[in-house]
């Protein structure tokens, strides 16, 4: 399986980085600041490893990710985040139907409109660059869970799954699979980036809904599995 052109340019340029930094380690020039008491200069030696190292690094980690492409030849990513709400699981799964609301709790979302039940436009930032994409609801039960994947834009799908821990105590699970496109994509889910923002919006998701102290709202449909 060949490699993505992004995870072959940052390998080659940590490569080539690394040559260099090897080729001069003796090169009086390059390690002496040219006065007459000698002193060392390698601060310009530990910035090029250290860029030699990240350039590498980040290589490695495309091509562990590319390694994990799917059977249409592209990576497929996956997150997933756990809170504990104290509400009741009636209370929180009743909010996580207001889809409408998400932007309130959700930092890079910027509107979800609500097309009819089971369809939804959203809008949201992504990298930096605003992008669209439609979704259908593809499993819902109440109290229980709520499964999605789109159907244009950018690839996601994922499910939120609601846990009764006691009366009025809550665990919410998320899992999501996503697929970076651009090269900034790719190297805030190298990161660690798109883990760091789900746990930031179900932290939100749960300061929104403690501080009401009930939904504002609540679908109680169920729409079976497909």
């Amino acid at each position: 399986m060949r490699a993505t052109l992004p995870t072959l340019a940052a390998l080659t340029a940590g490569g080539l980085l690394l040559s260099n930094r090897m080729r001069h380690r003796h090169d009086p020039e390059l390690f002496y600041d040219g006065h007459a008491d000698g002193h060392l200069h390698g601060q310009h030696h530990t910035g090029t490893l250290l860029a030699a190292a990240a350039a590498v690094a980040l290589g490695g980690m495309l091509l562990s990710n590319r390694r994990r492409a799917g059977r249409h030849g592209y990576s497929l990513s996956t997150v997933e985040e756990s809170i504990d709400l104290d509400v009741p699981v009636r209370t929180a799964y009743n909010q996580w139907t207001q889809f409408e609301e998400f932007p309130r709790f959700m930092a890079s979302v910027q509107e979800v409109r609500q097309i009819d039940d089971t369809h939804l436009h959203w809008k949201a930032v992504v990298a930096g660059k605003t992008k669209e994409w439609d979704a259908e609801i593809t499993e819902q039960i109440p109290d229980e869970r709520i499964a999605w994947r789109s159907t244009s834009g950018p690839m996601n799908s994922g499910v939120v799954t609601f846990h009764r821990l006691g009366e009025n105590r809550t665990r919410v699970m998320m899992q999501m699979d996503y697929r970076p496109e651009s090269l900034a994509e790719k190297v805030g889910d190298a990161v660690g980036g798109v883990k760091v923002t789900a746990k930031g919006n179900l932290q939100r998701f749960k300061e929104l809904v403690e501080s009401r102290g009930a939904e504002t709202g609540g679908w109680r449909g169920t729409v079976g599995q497909h």
